[in-house]
């Protein structure tokens, strides 16, 4: 934590005396600050930073801007390895992809900021608490419902849905900076994508990407290759699994941290991982985005082909339905819920027997199997080949499938006589 001199303050007209904002060190937050102090004089903000793997954090410098551009304390805190543990995992371990695609990046690392986001405001005795989201956006909805489920008493700061927040485009927050002398980074008004990042994802919205129907050159990627720069030799990996929880890569064990990073090198170089989509956001808005996820990618891909050898065909089903649900909780900022806590109790029952070894081939983009092996799989080599078993007598294929058909028998021999069926 670094700190600025700093005087006790007393509540300012608004009744707000202290304030923690969850900072970035982005535009937005950056911008936040300063407004923060001209919209409620005599209060103190204080900033809070997360390391999610994000990586172009700079702790001391990070925390310089913030007291530079007002801050009277900022905190900077490690949170990758539990953001693996306690969320990436968790998520990875349900299969959970929004409508079908969206790792989810951005939605599992927003619930750990806000929480302890909320730990420092009561550390603090603070009064409120603050965030950068906008009101077309899904991060508010994490942000606030993370605050309510924790915190209820803290009043909840939302500059982008003030009255009093006159900006309303980036070009304008980067007017408002500049005359502030507030450093931009690598952000300007040609380039204006709006990215989030951290070891799991990178997401970029704005600029070219508002518009699904023209095609861009991808000029925007940090963690990965485009498809044709991918090199023409193939890679590969191999994941080891315990109780659907990665742990080892290439026979290594390592943390989970570290594995997502070697994972990001590697799938990243051969264009893994890489969407370009148009979702629906909570709020009942489409939105384009372009993702890279080149470790997780890997992982989802790796953690599904172990289970279809050792999950029944029954639970393997019943989990693909529910994945989905987990999805839209996760997406819509629901972690803190007990329907979270009750999926999860489903998913580690399932996950009992999801150990073993997935290996894959990477190459431009694909995920190949190469190789899936389990003390607990439940392939039978005999059962599944062409040659007869005598677990399996093929004639009685015959009246499983009598039984079977019987409903579509009967429909047609019934309304056949009346009113013929067509199709």
């Amino acid at each position: 934590m670094t700190k600025s001199k700093s005087k006790k303050c007393a509540k300012c007209s608004g009744g707000v005396g202290k304030i923690v904002l969850a900072y970035s060190g982005g535009l937005d937050t950056s911008v936040i600050i300063p407004w923060l102090l001209e919209t409620y004089p005599g209060c103190e903000v204080i900033a809070f930073a997360a390391n999610v793997g994000q990586d172009d954090i700079d702790k001391k410098a990070l925390a310089r801007k913030a007291i530079a551009s007002g801050a009277s304390k900022c905190y900077v805190e490690d949170l990758r390895e539990e953001f693996v543990q306690e969320y990436v995992w968790p998520t990875l371990k349900a299969n959970a992809r929004y409508e079908g695609t969206y790792l989810l990046g951005t939605s599992m690392a927003r619930p750990l900021i806000a929480k302890r986001q909320v730990e420092i405001a009561l550390l603090e005795g603070a009064d409120a608490v603050a965030h950068g989201a906008t009101g077309k956006g899904n991060d508010q909805v994490r942000f606030e419902l993370t605050y309510m489920a924790m915190a209820p008493h803290l009043k909840i700061i939302a500059p982008w849905k003030d009255p009093r927040w006159t900006f309303n485009s980036r070009e304008d927050l980067i007017d408002y900076a500049e005359s502030k002398k507030i450093p931009l980074g690598g952000i300007s008004r040609t380039k204006i994508y709006s990215e989030d990042g951290n070891l799991w994802h990178l997401s970029h919205e704005g600029g070219i990407l508002e518009y699904p129907g023209k095609e861009h050159k991808y000029d925007m990627l940090k963690m990965s290759n485009n498809f044709e720069q991918a090199p023409d030799k193939a890679a590969y990996a191999e994941i080891s699994f315990e109780k659907g929880v990665p742990v080892a890569l290439n026979g290594k064990r390592v943390s989970g941290a570290k594995m997502i990073a070697e994972l990001n090198a590697l799938a990243g170089k051969h264009a893994v991982g890489l969407l370009d989509i148009v979702e629906d956001r909570l709020v009942g808005l489409k939105s384009r985005g372009v993702y890279e996820t080149p470790a997780g990618t890997v992982l989802y891909r790796a953690h599904e082909l172990l289970e279809t050898l050792v999950l029944d065909k029954q639970t393997l089903m019943l989990k693909q339905r529910l994945s989905q649900d987990y999805a839209n909780i996760v997406y819509n900022g629901e972690w803190f819920t007990p329907a979270r806590e009750a999926l999860d109790a489903f998913v580690d029952q399932t996950q009992k027997v999801v150990t073993g070894k997935v290996r894959v081939k990477l190459y431009k983009g694909n995920i190949i199997p190469a190789g899936i092996e389990s003390p607990y799989s439940i392939y039978d080599a005999d059962l599944g080949g062409f040659t007869n078993v005598d677990t399996y007598d093929q004639k009685d294929a015959t009246g499983f499938i009598r039984c079977y058909g019987l409903p579509l028998k009967t429909r047609q021999l019934v309304l056949g006589k009346k009113n013929p069926v067509k199709f």
